[in-house]
């Protein structure tokens, strides 16, 4: 894309909680809730990213509080059967962590979290040490870009390279994240890159067409 991208540590919160592997579950329970997170990065050493731990991981102490049936048991596996006799971190989290890069784009980090169906990441530095967390609505936060700062990308950056006056004439219109070109253009054929790149711009929800070509004469 023409524009420069947001990356991870432009949105991302710097200042998080972490534990170590020896956290004792209460503690990691009071943690998530002092924090308000759902999930906490697990460190060793100088703060190397080494698992997470997440409410789901200490959810089996409970669920399996009161000895359900050998046939419910049968439909778990056997990893959380083990998190449910877990006493700390380490013997609840995840590992290996699923961490992202500072320089990943929001694009990147969103696919991440699309992929493997977690709602937060430690972000690590090159070898591995935290340096903040991203969450799902960090990655959200360009959807609050102002709609005239939207346009004048599209205009900038997009119609005027692929759509140069003056054969052709097109405006563009942004209401709530969506939008509208409309006007004349002299290749049509430029449309579906038009809206490619278009959809590409950080903020845009979607974009709408009504272009057609000038009128023979």
């Amino acid at each position: 894309m023409y524009g420069t991208p947001h990356i991870v540590s432009d949105v991302m919160t710097h200042t998080v909680a972490a534990v170590g592997r020896r956290a004792p579950f209460k503690e990691i329970v009071q943690l998530m809730q002092d924090w308000q997170v759902s999930a906490l990065p697990v460190i060793e050493g100088e703060g190397r990213v080494v698992g997470v731990v997440s409410e789901a991981d200490l959810l089996p102490k409970e669920e399996l509080r009161d000895e359900p049936t050998e046939e419910y048991r049968r439909l778990r596996r056997p990893a959380d059967l083990a998190k449910a006799d877990g006493v700390t971190a380490g013997d609840v989290m995840s590992s290996p962590a699923v961490t992202v890069r500072a320089d990943a784009t929001l694009a990147e980090a969103a696919r991440t979290m699309a992929r493997t169906g977690v709602k937060r990441l430690p972000v690590v530095d090159g070898v591995g040490m935290l340096e903040g967390v991203v969450s799902r609505v960090d990655l959200l936060k360009v959807f609050l870009r102002g709609d005239e700062d939207i346009a004048e990308e599209v205009r900038r950056e997009i119609v005027a390279y692929l759509f140069p006056p003056p054969s052709s004439a097109v405006r563009v219109e942004v209401h709530d994240g969506v939008v509208t070109l409309t006007g004349r253009v002299r290749d049509t054929a430029l449309v579906p890159v038009a809206a490619r790149l278009v959809r590409a711009v950080e903020g845009v929800v979607d974009v709408r067409f009504d272009l057609a070509r000038p009128a023979a004469g």
